[in-house]
């Protein structure tokens, strides 16, 4: 049996989680160590985010000219921007490392950056499946991706926690106040990924 062609909205779906997905993957496995590997990783982010504003306008673009589309246009459209927001964060989080001139990590910036891995990883199964019109199979992966937005609520209160408990410069409580909590945000932004994805189920199952 012939596979069943993907329409171009599922493409440029698949395109801006693939972008997600990479950008997960080198977002957690560069180490920053000097102020010349912080500039590269914070370039090279950037230059992330930049393909997934491309492929944003690219599909608003589409959306404006499609008379009619495989599901609503308001759900692609949220979707794609849920999507976005995600990318965003993590740029945004780089660029935080870079105006503080942090260069080194720590138990719970690396465990926040695994979490948002793991979380990229389910989110390109999603829309893979989405791409494929099998939206049953969907949801196990929307909630393993709350789950995991679950697991950071708890990690932002322990490193909340424990900033405020052993650190004493007042400046590093700011700076690393705001990076858990750009950690958290990015987090959120999965959680917003997966709830767009249900109600396009909820819609079309």
């Amino acid at each position: 049996m012939l596979k069943r062609k993907k329409d171009k909205f599922s493409v440029l779906l698949t395109e801006i989680a693939k972008n997600l997905d990479e950008t997960a993957e080198y977002f957690v496995s560069y180490k920053v160590t000097n102020q010349t590997t912080l500039k590269e990783f914070s370039d090279t982010l950037k230059e992330y985010e930049t393909k997934g504003d491309n492929h944003v306008h690219t599909m608003i673009k589409e959306l404006n000219k499609a008379f009619i589309t495989p599901i609503e246009r308001e759900d692609i459209l949220q979707l794609t921007n849920s999507l976005d927001d995600v990318l965003d964060g993590i740029e945004h989080f780089s660029a935080t490392l870079e105006i503080y001139s942090i260069t080194s990590s720590d138990e719970h910036i690396d465990k926040f950056s695994h979490y948002i891995r793991e979380c990229a990883k389910e989110i390109l199964i999603t829309i893979d499946l989405l791409a494929e019109n099998r939206l049953k199979d969907i949801h196990p992966h929307t909630i393993k991706i709350k789950e995991i937005e679950h697991n950071c609520d708890n990690l932002h209160r322990k490193s909340l926690k424990n900033l405020f408990g052993k650190e004493t410069d007042p400046i590093k409580v700011i700076q690393y106040k705001e990076i858990y909590e750009t950690l958290e945000e990015i987090a959120d932004s999965c959680q917003s990924v997966a709830n767009n994805l249900e109600t396009i189920i909820m819609k079309n199952a």
